[in-house]
């Protein structure tokens, strides 16, 4: 019986994972794919942002496009992961290929192995792995860095004994991966380039390959077809937590969600949202503005003081025209998030 091809899009947080599958959604090649978005945080940003993506009807974008919005997967496939791939595997005669898109903090190996439960493996395999990696945070020693970076901050921190979660996690994506997309190289130097490749080559298991990506930009024909069957192959993708039953995340990292009136000027939000990322631990920001007299929704999405805001769709008529936004990180609390915000706003019209 012919299985369903799963591709499964890893990577960090604001690596560019989303990107990359709103690019294949519009650019198919006449492939009938199903997405699967993991979102970690109260709002589902990412769905939101793929059911804009204007390639599918709202019917088709209502029934291939599921999400799931408690956390990462991992930890959930039990309660929510195996009832959505049996569904969407009851019209596996309609559907080419299934991309799940992972939280940034989800582990990919446990997933992989999720595909050797008998409801999924007989109709479903995991064709590639795909792990998604921001050159130029690498560049800058920036959440990871690069080796030289955290060999010195290992060494001056007599109390740390192992690899923080993140260092693991991160680690965990790239053995288990089939191939590495590096967005971004375009914000550094050729030099910056070279280095991340040798490090990154370093850390790769042998034969995989790294292929540089800009704006998601890249083939279908690249990313698909590697009929890799992970599952049956997970001895030679080593993980951190091989040994342990269940793996434990960083209790530390929460999101804090807010809700906010229109803005009048998204310029000065974007300033306002630069000057929370650096008071405060957050490793991504995104969310929808809804921006005074304007009649579309605006998308932001920032790591640090990288951001980017575009207009993606009109506002619908029953939906209310609100800012909502996400913040990830660790040990955010959401009054003092707001609190900054208004103290922000208030320096900027002062």
């Amino acid at each position: 019986m012919h299985k369903i091809p799963v591709t499964i899009i890893t990577g960090f947080l604001g690596a560019g994972k989303t990107t990359l599958i709103r690019h294949l959604l519009q650019n198919n090649q006449g492939r009938r794919i199903a997405v699967l978005v993991n979102e970690f945080g109260e709002v589902g940003i990412d769905g939101e942002i793929l059911k804009s993506c204007q390639v599918c009807d709202e019917e088709e974008t209502e029934t291939n496009i599921i999400e799931l919005a408690n956390g990462c997967l991992c930890c959930t496939v039990q309660e929510e992961f195996l009832p959505t791939m049996q569904e969407l595997l009851k019209r596996q005669d309609t559907i080419d290929s299934i991309l799940i898109e992972t939280s940034g903090l989800a582990l990919p190996k446990p997933l992989v192995q999720a595909f050797r439960w008998p409801e999924i493996r007989t109709k479903a395999t995991v064709d590639g792995v795909i792990t998604v990696v921001d050159s130029e945070a690498l560049a800058n020693g920036q959440l990871v860095g690069d080796l030289e970076a955290l060999e010195q901050q290992r060494q001056a921190d007599e109390t740390l004994e192992h690899e923080t979660p993140i260092e693991e996690l991160f680690e965990d994506q790239l053995a288990c991966a089939d191939l590495v997309l590096l967005t971004k190289g375009d914000r550094i130097d050729e030099e910056s380039q070279q280095r991340v490749h040798q490090w990154l080559k370093q850390e790769l298991t042998p034969g995989v390959q790294m292929v540089s990506c800009q704006q998601g930009k890249i083939s279908a024909d690249i990313l698909l077809g590697f009929n890799a069957a992970v599952e049956d192959h997970l001895d030679s993708r080593p993980s951190h937590h091989d040994q342990e039953e269940e793996h434990e995340h960083d209790d530390d990292i929460n999101a804090v969600h807010l809700v906010l009136d229109p803005v009048g000027d998204s310029a000065s939000l974007v300033n306002q949202l630069k000057a929370i990322a650096q008071q405060f631990e957050i490793y991504r920001i995104k969310g929808f503005v809804a921006v005074a007299n304007k009649p579309m929704r605006m998308v932001v999405q920032g790591v640090g003081n990288r951001f980017e805001a575009f207009f993606d769709r009109p506002w619908k008529t029953d939906e209310p025209r609100q800012t909502q936004l996400v913040f990830i990180g660790r040990s955010l609390n959401q009054q003092q998030i707001a609190a900054s915000l208004e103290s922000e706003t208030m320096a900027l019209n002062g």
